[in-house]
């Protein structure tokens, strides 16, 4: 596999001298200062280049510990809300039109076969399909050998059309009902917590769900035993078809130094099996929001990320990283608009 490459070092230092120049207070700036010296690194320019053709992709997924009583929605919310983003209505759609960021839904692993849609539509949305469903991660692995590789394909073309389309910023959304489950998982496995500590409520799980769900965790995690410690393996058994499409996908971006913005816990846990598998993938990606998933926050401090929003949001589908976009074209704007003090005269 090709190597990920090191955003330049050399233009990382331009842009801090220049930042350092502007006609602002010392550190001033702030975040937004510190990530328009990051977006001059992976651009390789100083100033950055203006973010012309920003790009999300949803993976799409249902998961067998949804009919454990992980969630507080059914299954078949999984379905609703894919038609929901094809339709144009969802939350991320309308955070995405105000921002002109383009849209895209793949169906990875869906439960509904969605024969109500259009041929054309349905066939572009499931042109990647893996499968219908991942199974129960405490009773057996999600994915079978050969799921896994067709996913983690998936998700590699799927990033060379992004990139192929132009993007020179990506993000990645998410939607499965029960997906924060194998994704604390998967936090917890690489990090080596219990599940206590990275379990959260989702989207908003009661009380006895939320110790449901910490149960079918620590059951996950224990059947998963010593593999914890291969990552492809890892996400094999406590992933799903979406989440290791993600994954690929994130690598993939790296790789071809493409900066990418994560957005809550399904992203940043893919992130964190990214830099697990492609060494050095981190440093491609720029954290959106903080999500209030525990899993989140930790997973997050392991790749050494700050995230630019903390809005308390919990809505995932990517939404929380469309809402940081304009903050990436501020810091862009400023570094490259701001006077200079010797300007000043």
């Amino acid at each position: 596999m090709n190597a990920v490459p090191v955003p330049s070092a050399a233009a990382r230092e331009q842009a801090a001298r220049r930042l350092a120049a502007l006609a602002t207070p010392p550190g001033a700036l702030g975040r937004l200062g510190e990530t328009a010296v990051w977006l001059s690194a992976v651009q390789d320019v100083v100033p950055p280049a203006p973010l012309a053709t920003v790009r999300l992709v949803i993976f799409a997924g249902d998961h067998g510990v949804a009919g454990h009583g992980v969630s507080a929605f059914p299954q078949e919310i999984t379905g609703a809300m894919v038609r929901t983003f094809l339709a144009g209505r969802a939350g991320v759609n309308a955070l995405a039109r105000t921002q002109g960021v383009h849209v895209r839904v793949l169906d990875l692993g869906c439960a509904d076969e969605f024969t109500d849609l259009a041929a054309d539509e349905r066939a572009e949305l499931q042109r990647h399909k893996v499968h219908r469903g991942s199974a129960p991660i405490h009773e057996a692995d999600a994915l079978t050998e050969r799921e896994y590789a067709d996913a983690w394909r998936a998700g590699e073309t799927v990033a060379q059309e992004e990139l192929a389309a132009g993007a020179d910023l990506l993000l990645t959304g998410d939607m499965g009902i029960g997906n924060t489950t194998p994704a604390a998982a998967l936090v917890a496995a690489a990090l080596g917590l219990p599940a206590g500590l990275v379990v959260g409520r989702g989207t908003g799980v009661n009380d006895p769900g939320l110790r449901r769900k910490t149960a079918v965790i620590e059951e996950a995690l224990a059947r998963l035993g010593t593999r914890a410690a291969d990552p492809a393996e890892t996400l094999r058994a406590l992933g799903s078809a979406d989440l290791v499409a993600t994954t690929a996908f994130q690598v993939t971006a790296a790789r071809a130094g493409v900066p990418l913005l994560l957005d809550g816990l399904m992203g940043v846990a893919c992130g964190l099996y990214a830099e697990r598998l492609a060494p050095g993938a981190a440093a491609w990606f720029a954290a959106g929001h903080r999500s209030p998933e525990p899993g989140q926050a930790l997973a997050l401090e392991a790749l050494g990320l700050s995230p630019l929003l903390d809005l308390g949001m919990r809505l995932g589908e990517g939404s929380g990283a469309v809402a940081a976009v304009p903050l990436m074209h501020g810091a862009v704007a400023l570094l490259r608009d701001v006077a200079l003090l010797e300007d000043l005269g």
